[in-house]
C-alpha cells in the first residue's frame, strides 16, 4: 500500500513538471515575470560635460521608453529628446563606464536597455525636449549595465516604430 502511494505521488509530480515545462517553453508563463529594465533607448548621440576625458554630466539624445511607475512590466510611450544626467556619488566609475557604453552605440540604430525599473521608481526621470535648456541634471541611476536588445523585442519594435508628430504646413508656404 505504501509503495502504491509513493508511485502515485511520483507520477503526480512528474505530470506537474511536464505541465510546468510546457507553460515555460511556450512562453505562457512570461507574463508572470517582471521586466527589471528602467530605460529602453535608441541613442542618437551622447554629449559629455565638461569633456569626454573626465565627464561629470552627460546628455543622452534619442528616443526613450521609460518604465511606468509602480508597474512591473509596462513602459511609457516613446518620447524623443534627451536625458540629462550627473554622476551618482559613490558610483562615479560605474556611471562613466555606462556612459561610455552608451556613446559606443550612439547613432548605430541598436536598441539598448539600461538602468533599473526600481531606481526610476525612487527617482523619476524627465525626457527633455530638444529646446529645453540643459540644467538641473537628474542623478544617473546605474542598474545592471547596458545591454543590447534584439530587434524582435517588443520595446525595440515600439522604439523603431516611433515617429515624431508631423509639423503643420503653413498655408502661405504651399505652392500650387
Amino acid at each position: 500500500m505504501k509503495r502504491a502511494t509513493t508511485v502515485r505521488r511520483l507520477a503526480f509530480l512528474g505530470l506537474i513538471s511536464v505541465i510546468g515545462s510546457i507553460f515555460l517553453f511556450n512562453g505562457s508563463a512570461s507574463g508572470m515575470v517582471s521586466d527589471p529594465v528602467g530605460i529602453y533607448a535608441l541613442v542618437d548621440k551622447v554629449v559629455f560635460e565638461p569633456n569626454e576625458q573626465a565627464p561629470e554630466r552627460v546628455q543622452v539624445w534619442g528616443v526613450f521608453a521609460l518604465a511606468k511607475k509602480n508597474d512591473r512590466n509596462l513602459y511609457e510611450s516613446p518620447v524623443r529628446g534627451y536625458l540629462y544626467f550627473s554622476l551618482q556619488k559613490g558610483k562615479e566609475d560605474t556611471c562613466r563606464r555606462e556612459w561610455a557604453d552608451l556613446k559606443s552605440i550612439a547613432g548605430t540604430g541598436q536598441c539598448v536597455a539600461f538602468s533599473s525599473r526600481w531606481a526610476l521608481w525612487e527617482q523619476p526621470l524627465k525626457v527633455r525636449k530638444a529646446t529645453d535648456k540643459a540644467e538641473a541634471p537628474d542623478t544617473y541611476p546605474p542598474g545592471f549595465g547596458m545591454a543590447k536588445v534584439r530587434d524582435t523585442h517588443p520595446q525595440a519594435q515600439t522604439l523603431r516604430a516611433f515617429r515624431d508628430p508631423a509639423s503643420p504646413i503653413k498655408s502661405d508656404t504651399v505652392q500650387f
